[in-house]
């Protein structure tokens, strides 16, 4: 069997009193719709929207689980270590546990992205990297991920194609980021896209106006009614 660890990926533990309370005034997803079972892609943003960083929400009894970058996971703890002023909540790596994830595999659930994505997990790490197979997967299909590809504070969240890809509430309470968020939601106006633009040196993801893609970018097919709708 091939590696299924993600070793460009690390696990943030958060725990103590009402943890999804804490992230629910924070990031894009409702926190009280995680499960062990139906983890969510969520962001947390500037105050004007921007996507700072991008990962999935897991629950693990009263406490979360944030699969992240680990390029960016130290940077994270710091922020919403920023955010938690005197609530007892602890925030922290926990190097016990690694993503995993397989194109094919029966372990696990489906993306909550896209289902063609494939399927990941929560374990021990097994060795062997699936990074690079995994990236391949999601250049394949279309979806952006990570400061590579989104920027950090320099890309709209709905611009990341955010609600295609379920990485948005719309019907929960504030969060950091959302009054921008909601107001461009409600008025239909996503001007610029993040798609993937294949040229000589391998492909790579540019935020694009919609009306300007140009004949070098791929538009996915989970993305045009969205643009369809917007025409």
């Amino acid at each position: 069997m091939t590696g299924t660890t993600l070793h460009e990926r690390a696990v943030i533990r958060l725990s103590g009193e009402d943890v999804r309370g804490f992230l629910q005034g924070l990031v894009t997803q409702d926190t009280r719709a995680v499960t062990p079972s139906a983890p969510l892609w969520a962001g947390l943003l500037s105050p004007q929207g921007k996507a700072l960083f991008d990962f999935l929400l897991w629950a693990e009894g009263e406490g979360l689980l944030i699969d992240c970058e680990r390029a960016q996971a130290e940077a994270l703890v710091r922020r919403l270590s920023m955010y938690r002023l005197r609530r007892p909540i602890t925030i922290g790596l926990d190097d016990s546990l690694a993503v995993h994830w397989s194109a094919d595999a029966e372990e696990g659930v489906p993306d909550p992205r896209l289902p063609e994505l494939g399927r990941r997990w929560l374990g021990p790490a097994d060795g062997e990297s699936a990074d690079a197979a995994w990236h391949a997967h999601r250049f394949a299909h279309g979806v952006p991920e990570g400061v590579a590809d989104l920027g950090q504070d320099q890309t709209l969240w709905l611009e990341a194609n955010a609600a295609e890809l379920n990485g948005v509430s719309f019907s929960k309470g504030c969060y950091v980021g959302q009054e921008n968020t909601a107001r461009m939601n409600w008025r239909q106006k996503v001007n610029r896209r993040l798609v993937r633009v294949d040229g000589p040196e391998g492909a790579r993801f540019e935020r694009r106006r919609v009306d300007a893609f140009g004949d070098d970018a791929f538009v996915p097919d989970w993305l045009r009614p969205a643009l369809a709708a917007a025409d």
